[in-house]
């Protein structure tokens, strides 16, 4: 199946290409969605996806700490060298140091760490996360290698394999060994734990592949050349710190900002089933940002370059309205695709669904200071979003529960995208292109209001049927008005 876009040939390329670059991150998460189903339906109590939601929410912290930003520092210098093998070889290095003594110490301190952690947090939890996040840091220079050696085939292979052999794992584990058979057979380990397990098993797999295919490093430390890398790559880290500050403090926040009378870690729970259900569109995203960041780097210097981010960045908008109305109105379907006891919080997966259509936004935007060579401003942005991040959750968690966590996100990307417009505004690099959004505006408001009205008063299948016809409706006219032409052919 082929789509032409034919207006701007360019804009075709972008749209078209966002799914051949996205395949190694997008097949991955689609099939790590699949997880969902099955741990929201066997771990009927929420408490214990609260601990899944917990856990990986610090293994993204400990993963930008233990990388420590040097997959950037890997290319600057690997080029700066011309391929010299010693900057690979010192990054990772370096790598495997900081892993192995963060896994050594967890698993030294397991039995404090979960004690601290709380009830229900068991030692070998601890040491299997240590262990998965220390393996997924140690793989991540080798991954970098194959990317700078052109090999992305090999890259996606690797990546979607680890992702299969995990999800494989979890329906062995839980679908064809049952729950039952696993307490019968293991009745000291719970069953929370073969979720870690399989992903542990996964990151041995892709270590071995990883490693197969791009040669275990010599072990080596230049200290001339190690001090270049760590000094151009803390930076780095330290943006990477605060990015992540925005997409996991929230989960971190509910565990110990709600109120002493309610059930946090249950909360936690439904609310990391929530962020899974608006995962869908931060998928589209993914996609686009692939595609996008080579595309706007090439074109930079072109004379249609305006138009081009213009046209492009209007579509974006609209593709992700799109996206999210699409979500929000099939709820009473989608809602399936979790466990019974995760559906009661539902109404905040409209309001994440918004915060990752500014997040996008954000993303479209930070092209100006980056083809301006003003990344610093990267860093302003999402140093204050993280600020941002911390204090409306610390103001609104304890008033309005996990509500607040995800009117916080919003907050902090709503700030985060005005900033990034008022700044770059002036720089060259920012447009929009208006032609027929009045119009847009106009349908996507009067799809909303009409679908919520029928939501109310009406089952909400009818509200479904109608958004849906409604939503088809729109696609159509927007098709027609952009002149976009589809060709379908075998």
């Amino acid at each position: 199946m082929t789509f032409i876009l034919g207006k701007m040939s360019s804009v075709k390329q972008l749209y078209s290409q966002s799914i051949i670059y996205g395949l190694s991150t997008i097949v991955p998460r689609l099939l790590n969605y699949l997880l969902v189903p099955i741990h929201t339906n066997v771990l009927t109590d929420p408490r214990q996806y609260g601990v899944i939601t917990e856990f990986y929410a610090y293994i993204s912290f400990l993963l930008i700490f233990l990388t420590f930003g040097l997959e950037t520092g890997y290319f600057r210098f690997v080029n700066k060298y011309k391929n010299d093998e010693r900057v690979y070889s010192n990054a990772f290095t370096f790598v495997l140091t900081l892993s192995s003594i963060f896994f050594i110490a967890a698993y030294l301190f397991s039995d404090s760490i979960s004690s601290l952690l709380g009830s229900g947090y068991l030692p070998i939890y601890i040491i299997t996360t240590a262990a998965i996040v220390s393996l997924d840091s140690i793989t991540a220079l080798p991954f970098a290698k194959l990317r700078n050696q052109n090999r992305p085939l090999v890259f996606s292979f690797i990546k979607i394999t680890g992702v299969a052999i995990n999800v494989l794992l979890n329906i062995i584990f839980y679908l064809v060994l049952k729950p039952s058979y696993l307490k019968n057979l293991f009745p000291h380990i719970d069953l929370l734990f073969y979720v870690f397990l399989s992903n542990f098993i996964q990151n041995i797999v892709v270590f071995v592949l990883v490693t197969y295919f791009t040669g275990f490093p010599k072990i080596r430390i230049d200290k001339s050349l190690m001090k270049e890398l760590i000094w151009y790559s803390f930076p780095i880290l330290l943006a990477g710190l605060s990015g992540t500050t925005n997409e996991a403090f929230d989960r971190l926040f509910i565990k110990y900002l709600l109120p002493k009378s309610v059930d946090s870690l249950y909360q936690l729970g439904i609310y990391g089933a929530c962020v899974k259900l608006a995962v869908l569109l931060v998928l589209f995203v993914q996609m686009y940002r692939f595609a996008a960041e080579p595309f706007f780097f090439k074109s930079s210097g072109s004379q249609d370059h305006n138009k081009l981010f213009g046209k492009s960045f209007k579509y974006f908008l609209i593709f992700s309205i799109v996206i999210s109305l699409l979500i929000t109105f099939n709820l009473p379907i989608l809602k399936f695709f979790i466990g019974k006891n995760y559906r009661e919080s539902l109404y905040i997966v409209p309001i994440l669904l918004l915060a990752n259509i500014f997040y996008g936004l954000f993303f479209n935007l930070s092209f100006w200071y980056k083809l301006a060579d003003k990344t610093i401003y990267g860093l302003k942005y999402t140093v204050i979003g993280s600020i941002i991040t911390i204090i409306s959750n610390i103001i609104l968690i304890p008033i309005i529960g996990i509500y607040g966590a995800a009117l916080s996100r919003l907050i902090t990307y709503v700030t985060m995208t005005i900033m990034s417009y008022s700044d770059g505004r002036t720089s060259g690099f920012v447009s929009f292109e208006t032609k027929n959004i009045k119009f847009y505006i106009i349908f996507i408001l009067f799809i909303t209001l009409s679908g919520t009205l029928l939501l109310v008063f009406l089952k909400p299948y009818f509200s479904l049927i109608a958004a849906n016809i409604l939503i088809g409706l729109f696609i159509y006219k927007f098709i027609k008005k952009e002149n976009i032409k589809i060709t379908l052919w075998r």
